[in-house]
């Protein structure tokens, strides 16, 4: 009896094993620890500064790089008050952003290590944006309907950032040496005019800029229109040379799961083992990406960053991304996604122009 028991494990347990993910790294850049943007809606800047730290090792620097996501935070809070009170409250506010606005605020006030500055004041233990994005957001309201508003709540914006962020220091030392934002910035030797931003679109012309119309575009990023075999040529030619990617794009369909550690694009989204065993996903066309666009089933949800590429035990290819929600899932905080998912649900792409294969690049004069 506890032998035909046993035997009946042995089974259960290899189809349980054999029903499993299995994934084998393709290729893997490197990456920076796994961070937790917490209770904000800060992805953006949490996967830009990733990228951007995965730039610095891929240069050859040394030492592992930890840049201040909040940093680049406070300054696009400052440029969104700004943009929100100059159109008179007719803009978007909050706490999103996308990709080209960390390199915007890298341009502008630079940069500084996460040991100068953390966003968190004393006795803080985790960030929260809740009362901070409530307090700018009731003081823009005011302002933008005053008949002739000063200048004075531009002090007002830095105090409530100062209160809920804390300051930034004029100076810092790192290693013995002094530095300001803008010198740590330029030591890093990050070229900010380097990165272009991709997207795939036909309601705009193939081959040209356009302002991608997503709410989290405030600030009127333009991006590279192209077919949507580009964007995945662009991405695994970055990842086969070494260059990671900055991803925007969908996460609330019922194929995403963090906390499994996979993204697919199931036929059948009801199947009981989505998370568990590869399947059939759905063959992604231009047309297909067009229409989730525009019925908004497909939104810029969330920003993540691409390092790597990987294959199941059927062979399908996926993407190896790097999220911002802590150590999360099977794979520490990291995600499969698959190519399918990634067709359909990439709303934009940055890259570093080097990455990209040299017929596109010739093509759109890059």
């Amino acid at each position: 009896m506890k032998k035909s028991i046993l035997f009946i494990l042995t089974i259960f347990t290899s189809q349980f094993l054999l029903a499993q993910y299995q994934f084998t790294l393709t290729s893997d850049c490197n990456c920076t620890s796994i961070k937790n943007q917490q209770n904000t809606g800060t992805c953006w800047s949490f996967a830009t500064s990733s990228f951007l730290e995965s730039e610095l090792i891929r240069k050859g620097k040394q030492e592992e790089y930890d840049l201040s996501e909040m940093y680049f935070v406070r300054q696009i809070y400052k440029d969104k008050a700004q943009n929100y009170v100059y159109r008179q409250g007719k803009a978007q506010f909050g706490q999103g952003g996308l990709s080209h606005d960390v390199i915007q605020a890298f341009r502008e006030a630079g940069a500084v290590p996460e040991s100068v500055y953390s966003g968190k004041l004393p006795g803080d233990f985790m960030y929260d944006h809740s009362e901070l994005e409530v307090a700018l957001q009731g003081l823009l309201d005011v302002i933008s309907k005053e008949k002739r508003p000063t200048n004075k709540w531009m002090a007002a914006v830095a105090g409530i950032l100062d209160a809920y962020l804390g300051s930034v220091p004029e100076k810092f030392i790192v290693k013995g040496k002094e530095y300001t934002p803008q010198t740590y910035a330029a030591s890093l030797g990050i070229n900010p005019d380097d990165y272009v931003s991709f997207t795939s679109y036909t309601h705009h012309p193939f081959d040209q800029k356009m302002v991608l119309e997503i709410p989290d575009n405030w600030s009127n990023g333009s991006y590279y229109n192209v077919p949507i075999a580009d964007i995945v040529a662009i991405t695994k030619n970055a990842i086969s040379k070494g260059y990671s990617v900055a991803w925007d794009g969908d996460v609330s369909e019922k194929g995403f799961s963090a906390s499994k550690g996979v993204a697919v694009l199931p036929i059948n989204e009801k199947r009981e083992d989505l998370f568990t065993n590869p399947g059939e996903e759905v063959a992604v066309t231009q047309a297909l990406r067009q229409s989730t666009f525009t019925d908004f089933s497909t939104t810029d949800d969330h920003l993540m960053h691409i390092s790597g590429t990987a294959k199941d035990q059927n062979g399908t290819n996926y993407f190896y991304v790097k999220n911002s929600w802590g150590e999360i899932s099977p794979y520490s905080g990291y995600i499969y996604m698959s190519e399918p998912y990634f067709k359909l649900k990439t709303v934009g792409i940055m890259v570093h122009k080097d990455a990209i294969p040299a017929d596109i690049r010739k093509r759109l004069g890059i």
